[in-house]
């Protein structure tokens, strides 16, 4: 089946050549290993994927951010699990829109060919949740260095990464005039601190997907390593957020066609009472409604990805993509299993690694309720309700 692949053909059809080298005994490996696929992740990185985002004067793609996106479609779509990876494509824009030249050109040639990685962001705290200007994390400038100390959890990927992209506070809260002032993001070397001013302990879960607590303990970061300017730091990371969502959404759907695709074929082969269970419009029915939900999803993908790619404002438009995909995707999931029936609970067949997959990103990287509030608030014009 072809559905939803009319953008991007070319693209797609590289990304999905290069995918197909990593099937469904490789996938079900890593996950009954809970490891990580190093052996994928590099495999993009060669080929220039995860580096789509660079522009080509520092050795990157120069893609689009709605090129980025079909990236993440296909590794999804493919059977593969696009958390290993997406982590790079979304905090590379925070360094790409409000990073120096320097920073640009020190870091950004090495993460196109690999030799780092920026796949971990330090931003969500125990005690503040999605209410990231309730951080406690804090930032003090000492001579040409910060000393940062606090905590944050659900840091992914730490691990795997070089690099990290980190928001602290550099002022106190009743100290400004907006609590989304005197926050700044920092570069932070991670791999050089690990261990040492940084206490990372990782968090079993039920997808696998490599996460963390993370205790930071005086904690030194350069003062060359600022992004921006201080205190600035949330609306910076604003544009990694959107891009997550966006990213995020594009995973979805790409997790819904292949619950699609997954259940059309299970259907047309699976006969029962002497005939194929496709034939039955209770089967049927509930295929055909997933697949127009996701094909609508779709379309406020590349809705949000237009606008973030012209760099106007899309905060409502990412959110909205990211609620639509997680939920349309979510019920593909359902409805596949439900075909399978109980050959869908069997590990060789995928679909209870992809159903628990997806179910994440109705919770990550923001809450359903959330975006809901955010939408009754700015745009339906409603009282805050927090």
């Amino acid at each position: 089946m072809n559905l939803g692949r009319d953008n991007h053909p070319e693209l797609r059809d590289a990304v999905r050549a290069l995918c197909s080298q990593y099937d469904s005994v490789y996938w079900q490996g890593i996950d009954e290993k809970r490891a990580y696929p190093e052996a994928f992740v590099d495999a993009l990185t060669k080929a220039g994927w995860m580096s789509a985002l660079i522009p080509e004067e520092y050795g990157g793609s120069g893609l689009t951010l709605t090129e980025a996106s079909v990236i993440m479609e296909e590794v999804t779509r493919s059977g593969g699990n696009a958390g290993c990876c997406h982590g790079q494509m979304y905090n590379m824009n925070t360094l790409l829109r409000h990073g120096s030249e320097t920073q640009k050109k020190k870091y950004l040639p090495k993460i196109a060919t690999g030799e780092l990685r920026l796949q971990a962001m330090g931003v969500t705290e125990p005690g503040a949740g999605t209410d990231t200007t309730g951080i406690k994390t804090v930032a003090v400038r000492k001579g040409e260095r910060y000393v940062v100390n606090g905590q944050k959890v659900w840091t992914s990927r730490l691990q795997h990464s070089e690099l990290m992209i980190l928001l602290a506070r550099t002022s106190p809260i009743d100290q400004v005039q907006k609590k989304s002032d005197g926050m700044s993001i920092f570069l932070v070397d991670a791999k050089a601190a690990w261990g040492k001013a940084l206490d990372v302990r990782p968090i079993r879960n039920m997808v696998n997907h490599e996460t963390n607590q993370v205790f930071i303990d005086n904690l030194e970061i350069p003062a060359e390593n600022l992004i921006g300017q201080e205190g600035k730091g949330f609306r910076y990371i604003l544009d990694g957020l959107n891009a997550e969502r966006i990213l995020i959404a594009a995973e979805c759907i790409g997790d819904g066609y292949w619950f699609i695709e997954k259940a059309s074929q299970y259907a047309n082969e699976r006969v029962v009472f002497d005939r194929p269970i496709g034939q039955n419009q209770g089967i049927q029915f509930p295929i055909a409604e997933s697949y127009m939900e996701i094909e609508a999803a779709n379309l406020m993908r590349y809705r949000a990805a237009s606008l973030f790619d012209k760099t106007l404002h899309c905060g409502a438009q990412a959110n909205m993509a990211k609620h639509l995909a997680a939920k349309a995707s979510w019920e593909a999931a359902n409805v596949c299993l439900q075909t399978y029936g109980g050959f869908g609970f069997a590990a060789e067949y995928d679909v209870e690694r992809k159903f628990r997959e997806t179910r994440l990103y109705l919770v990550a990287p923001i809450s359903t309720n959330l975006i809901l509030s955010y939408l009754a608030e700015h745009v339906l014009g409603l009282p805050r309700s927090f």
